[in-house]
C-alpha cells in the first residue's frame, strides 16, 4: 500500500493554487489523481522559472503524484467523457464557482445523479448563502476581505499581504481534511455528499481565533487583536553576529531567562510575574529581550538557551535552510530526476507513518502526458480515445508548447 488513500481515485479540476494544494496532499498520501487540464493547461504551468514550457516551478511543487488528462469540458464529447469517468471515481474535486459547474451540467444535483456515492467537493471563494456568492476570488483578495494585511502591519505602517499564499495553502489543507472526512463517513453510511470549503471563511476562522480577541466578548472588553503577535517588536532577535528566533512563553521559561541573564529580580516584578501580567506589557518585555540579546553572539545565545531548555533556534534564510542539519539528516529536501526537466530539488512528505507510509510516486505531469492511459483505466476503447482526440474534446500526448 502506497499512503493510506490508496485505491481512492479523485478527479481533479482544479487550477492555480488552492485547489492543487488540496489534491496534492491527497495524492501525496495515496490517491490516484487525476489532474484534469483544459487544452490550455494550468495557469501555473507558466509561473516561476523553468527549463521548458509548461513546466514552472510553482507547478512542479504543486502536481506531484498526480497525473495528467486534457480534456475540453465545453465540448460535449469532453464533458460526456468526464461524466462516464464520475460513475466509478471516488471523489470530484472542483474550484470553480458552483454556477460555472451548473452551466456546465456538473452541479451537484447532476453528479448525484451520475454517482450518488461520489463525495463532490467544490473550494472557491464564498459561501453560496450571502451576498458575495457570485464573486470570483484569489489569495490576496482574501487576505484583504479577513483584514490580514492590516494585521501584517501591525498598524506601524500601509498594509501588507503575508508573503505566501496563505489562504489558498490554508484552504487547500481545509479542503483536503473536508475530503478525507467525507470518505470516512462515505465508508461508514455508503452515502457521498457535496461539501462546499469557501476561502473568506476558512481563513476568516483561520485568523479571528487569534485576532477577535477583546471582541470575543459582547459587548467587547478589549479591543481586536492578540496583542502579542501584533506588537511591532515581535520578530527574529539581532545578535552581535546574526539573529535568532527565541519563544520565551511560560512561567517558568521567564523566570529560567531572567536568572540566565542576571535579572532575577524581574521574575518577581508584578508586570512580568504570569502571563496575563506579561501580554498586557509585552512592550516592554520585547523591547528588554532586544537589547539583552545584541550583547551576545548567536552561538553563544544558543548555548545559554539550550541550557536552560529555553525555545531557540537560529535562523534560516530559504537559501539556508536546504543545508539545515535537521532537514538534511531527515533528507527533506531531495533530489529526483524529472523524465523532461532533469534535475530537481523535491520537497519531502513531512508526516512519519508506522504502515501505509506515503511516498513519492510521480513526478510532476507534463500536459496531457497521461490522457490515454487514464481513459483507458477509466474503460475507454482505444477507438473511442482516439474520437475524443479527433474532436478535440481529448488531447492525448504529450504538448511541448504549453
Amino acid at each position: 500500500m502506497a499512503g493510506p488513500l490508496d485505491g481512492v481515485r479523485i478527479l481533479d479540476l482544479t487550477s492555480n493554487f488552492m485547489g492543487p494544494y488540496a489534491s496534492l496532499l491527497l495524492a501525496d498520501l495515496g490517491a490516484d489523481v487525476a489532474k484534469v487540464e483544459s487544452p490550455e493547461g494550468d495557469t501555473t504551468r507558466g509561473v516561476g522559472p523553468r527549463r521548458n514550457p509548461g513546466m514552472a516551478a510553482i507547478f512542479l511543487h504543486l502536481n506531484r503524484n498526480k497525473r495528467s488528462l486534457v480534456l475540453d469540458l465545453k465540448h460535449p464529447d469532453g464533458r460526456d467523457a468526464l461524466v462516464r469517468m464520475m460513475r466509478s471515481a471516488d471523489v470530484l474535486l472542483h474550484s470553480l464557482r458552483p454556477a460555472a459547474m451548473h452551466r456546465l451540467g456538473l452541479s451537484y444535483a447532476d453528479a448525484r445523479e451520475i454517482n450518488p456515492r461520489l463525495v463532490y467537493c467544490g473550494c472557491f471563494g464564498f459561501g453560496q448563502n450571502g451576498p458575495y456568492a457570485a464573486k470570483p476570488a484569489y489569495d490576496d483578495l482574501i487576505q484583504a476581505a479577513v483584514g490580514m494585511p492590516v494585521v501584517q502591519s501591525r498598524g506601524q505602517g500601509e498594509p501588507a499581504y503575508v508573503a505566501t499564499a496563505i489562504a489558498d495553502r490554508v484552504v487547500g489543507m481545509a479542503t483536503s481534511s473536508a475530503v478525507t472526512a467525507a470518505l470516512y463517513y462515505r465508508e461508514r453510511t455508503g452515502h457521498g455528499q457535496e461539501v462546499q470549503v469557501p476561502m473568506f471563511e476558512t481563513f476568516a476562522h483561520f485568523a479571528m481565533g487569534d485576532h477577535l480577541y477583546g471582541h470575543t466578548f459582547v459587548p467587547p472588553i478589549g479591543d481586536w487583536g492578540y496583542a502579542r503577535m501584533l506588537n511591532a517588536d515581535r520578530r527574529p532577535y539581532r545578535t552581535l553576529d546574526g539573529y535568532l528566533g527565541v519563544n520565551i512563553y511560560t512561567t517558568r521559561h521567564w523566570q529560567r531567562f531572567f536568572a540566565a541573564v542576571g535579572r532575577s529580580d524581574l521574575a518577581e516584578d508584578p508586570r512580568f510575574a504570569d502571563i496575563h501580567g506579561r501580554t498586557e506589557n509585552i512592550g516592554e518585555l520585547y523591547a528588554f529581550l532586544a537589547e539583552v540579546f545584541a550583547t551576545r553572539s548567536t552561538d553563544e545565545w544558543l548555548k545559554v538557551l539550550t541550557e536552560a531548555d529555553i525555545p531557540v533556534i537560529r535562523m534560516n534564510t530559504p537559501e539556508t535552510l536546504l543545508s539545515d542539519p535537521h532537514m538534511s539528516d531527515i533528507g527533506f529536501f531531495a533530489e529526483q530526476d524529472h523524465p523532461s526537466e532533469g534535475r530537481l530539488r523535491t520537497i519531502g512528505i513531512p508526516q512519519q507513518w508506522s504502515e501505509s507510509a506515503p511516498e513519492l510516486r510521480y513526478p510532476a505531469p507534463r500536459l496531457g502526458e497521461h490522457s490515454a492511459e487514464l481513459l483507458g483505466e477509466f474503460g475507454f476503447g482505444e477507438d473511442e480515445i482516439g474520437a475524443l482526440a479527433a474532436s478535440g474534446a481529448a488531447g492525448i500526448g504529450v504538448r511541448d508548447d504549453a
